[in-house]
């Protein structure tokens, strides 16, 4: 088994996986403790979306559809909190719309292409170079949020004590939402875009079962994550299974036992 790690294809999967496990173990607990895990879902869909237009144009996909979902990510965030409709069901309308025009982008692309079926089921394993410097990008854009992580955690435990102190948290709310957007798009290429919203959410959601802080969930999550991939991808290339779905598994795996044996009396 050792002998996969030398290979090229395996080490772009490993790093790719590994900046991806910490970007959704950083957006992930926020996801998770505002109640807006379908968001990840609404927005793989909306990615779809944009793919299809891309892909209608001959343009390189993920470069329509980091544009296309940022501006679902903030359609979703401004009718959210400018409208009485609740953020789930925004999400739910963006959500049938991007699908809908994604259809129909496809259905006007008269020849086939299977590149459509690489965004919707991933392929971690397929991961390009310019896949993995996009996840690095991503990462760098991340870490200069950092000082900011302290005042959208505020935020996310008690909005309107935030909002009192003068905290931007309608501003927070529109960047968080774009940049979860950008890890969608990103992690769609990796694990398909009928699992992206797992990779973002079960992690988060694992830890928060043994989690004393908020900071100890971010941690728990990324570990989580990691761990994940890393075995996630060895079974997939000892057995011969699908990657991504592997990877989730694994995950939820880990879930369903954080949650046997950190269950709170």
């Amino acid at each position: 088994m050792l002998e996969a790690w030398s290979l090229p294809f395996m080490q772009r999967a490993l790093l790719a996986g590994l900046v991806m496990a910490l970007l959704a173990g950083y957006y992930g607990p926020f996801v998770v403790q505002r109640g807006l895990s379908f968001l990840g879902s609404g927005l793989a869909h909306a990615a779809f979306g944009g793919v299809a237009l891309g892909l209608l144009l001959g343009l390189e996909p993920l470069a329509v559809a980091v544009p296309f979902t940022a501006l679902v990510a903030l359609g979703i965030t401004w009718v959210s909190g400018r409208t009485r409709i609740r953020g789930d069901t925004a999400v739910g309308i963006f959500f049938a719309f991007s699908m809908a025009i994604g259809i129909v982008f496809l259905s006007l692309k008269r020849e086939y292409t299977a590149e459509a079926f690489t965004y919707l089921f991933g392929s971690i394993l397929a991961v390009s170079s310019a896949d993995l410097w996009a996840s690095l990008a991503l990462l760098g854009v991340t870490a200069l949020t950092l000082p900011l992580w302290g005042r959208w955690a505020y935020a996310t435990f008690d909005r309107e004590l935030a909002a009192a102190d003068r905290v931007p948290v309608a501003f927070d709310d529109y960047l968080l939402a774009f940049l979860v957007a950008l890890v969608v798009v990103v992690a769609m290429k990796l694990v398909g875009l009928l699992l992206v919203a797992a990779f973002l959410v079960i992690p988060a959601a694992t830890a928060r079962q043994g989690a004393r802080t908020f900071l100890g969930m971010v941690l728990g999550a990324v570990f989580v994550g990691a761990l994940s991939v890393v075995l996630g991808l060895a079974l997939s290339y000892r057995f011969d299974l699908p990657s991504g779905a592997t990877v989730v598994l694994l995950q939820t795996l880990l879930f369903t036992l954080a949650a046997t044996l950190l269950r709170r009396g």
